[in-house]
């Protein structure tokens, strides 16, 4: 078939690569030009998909990359994968109604139209639906099909690849559930019909909002637990010797990336706006890692004191940037937050972030985690524990460490 992968981000590059792999003609389109300048040349800057694959479809003429949305005619079926960001608490659609909009314009009789963009439940009938109609003039579920499917990304996850994580389907009715399960039965291992788009948008927003409350719950432990001096590492060790009725979750210094502090405000501003009540869990939820990067900074603070430095011209080394452990993704890390509480107060904040490219802009004066820079901080905060780096020897040369990730030990060392 003919596709159109419409953004070509985290979510579209490996789904437009993995469906070029197995046979389609796919289309990547974006808005970007940037974006798509390093896509022709063969040069990923998705984690899940390397340069190799990106030139092996390239090369083969299965996939190609554009600005253009000329390119997008005759599309047997296209995939919109473009962000949802959250605005002041409100879910900002724009990019989903403007892609719509797009497609809508090159939409033709039997083609299909599916959603992936995570949203709130009756985003694919109520807002990408009506806007495909109203500029194609043809109607949904008779003239062409409609469907979500929700993306299930984890970048840099080694257990659960791309294609080896089940995919949820659904469709506006039994024939365009058919259609986008057959064509995804293509792509993934394993397909999982639902009933209904509403079904399929809430199944996703469940997801994160379980791992946001959980996350939450032992962050907000975390920091009491230290006060009762026991250890909370050791508790949930303990804890999960039991073989049922618990999932492991960690403490650390927030919540970040494009998935949990977002997603699960979709769905309280959803029952909020549309039933006139509360999602108390999601909101408490969402407070309690909005205040994490507060309780690392507040903990350097009194580690300092104790030692008799003043925060203010204190050196400070942080590292590890990004939201999640080996990622390459900046995006709503709680580093940033806890740079800007240090060098508000004062200190001297320096980074060091293997993970991204050299020359990209940090929200901190960057550095490598040499000895050398290591020994000169007054304070080391592990943010994030990648495998670049050498904690061992940042326990050995380090003053004080505050350890967010439970992976060094000694006198020199606090676990958060």
């Amino acid at each position: 078939m003919q596709i159109v992968v419409a953004g070509q981000g985290y979510v579209g590059l490996p789904l437009a690569v993995r469906a070029a792999e197995v046979g389609h003609r796919v289309v990547g389109y974006d808005v970007d030009p940037h974006r798509v300048q390093q896509l022709a040349a063969g040069d990923s800057y998705v984690e899940d998909v390397d340069s190799y694959r990106l030139r092996t479809v390239l090369g083969s003429g299965a996939y190609s990359a554009t600005t253009k949305a000329a390119a997008l005619a005759g599309y047997d079926l296209a995939v919109v994968t473009v962000p949802t960001p959250l605005r002041d608490g409100v879910p900002d659609l724009t990019y989903i109604e403007t892609c719509a909009r797009t497609l809508g314009e090159h939409l033709l009789p039997g083609a299909t139209v599916v959603l992936e963009s995570t949203t709130y439940p009756g985003t694919t009938e109520e807002v990408l639906l009506p806007i495909l109609e109203e500029t194609s003039g043809l109607k949904g579920g008779v003239d062409f099909h409609v469907g979500f499917s929700p993306e299930r990304i984890a970048p840099g996850n080694k257990r659960w690849s791309f294609e080896g994580t089940p995919k949820l389907v659904s469709g506006i009715d039994a024939t365009s559930l058919e259609v986008i399960k057959e064509f995804y039965d293509g792509i993934f291992h394993t397909t999982v019909p639902v009933s209904g788009p509403r079904v399929a948008e809430l199944a996703k927003l469940i997801e994160n909002t379980f791992r946001l409350i959980n996350i939450s719950m032992i962050n907000e432990l975390a920091t009491l637990t230290d006060r009762l001096g026991v250890n909370i590492w050791e508790a949930i060790d303990a804890a999960g010797t039991k073989p049922f009725g618990f999932t492991r979750f960690t403490p650390g210094p927030g919540v970040g990336g494009h998935c949990l502090p977002v997603d699960p405000l979709f769905l309280a501003w959803k029952i909020r706006e549309e039933l006139g009540v509360q999602f108390r869990f999601v909101e408490l939820a969402d407070d309690v890692n909005r205040h994490m990067p507060d309780y690392v900074v507040q903990r350097v603070v009194d580690a300092l004191d104790r030692r008799g430095i003043p925060v203010g011209g204190a050196r400070i080394l942080l590292l590890g940037l990004t939201y999640k452990i080996n990622a390459t993704d900046l995006r709503n890390s709680p580093s940033a937050r806890v740079a800007e509480l240090l060098t508000g107060l004062g200190a001297d904040v320096r980074g060091a972030e293997p993970n991204i490219p050299d020359g990209a802009e940090l929200t901190v004066r960057r550095v490598n985690a040499t000895p050398e820079e290591v020994a000169a901080a007054d304070a080391v905060v592990l943010l994030m524990d990648h495998a670049l780096f050498d904690l061992q020897m940042i326990q050995q040369h380090a003053a004080w460490v505050l350890d967010c990730r439970n992976r060094m030990s000694g006198a020199n060392v606090e676990v958060l």
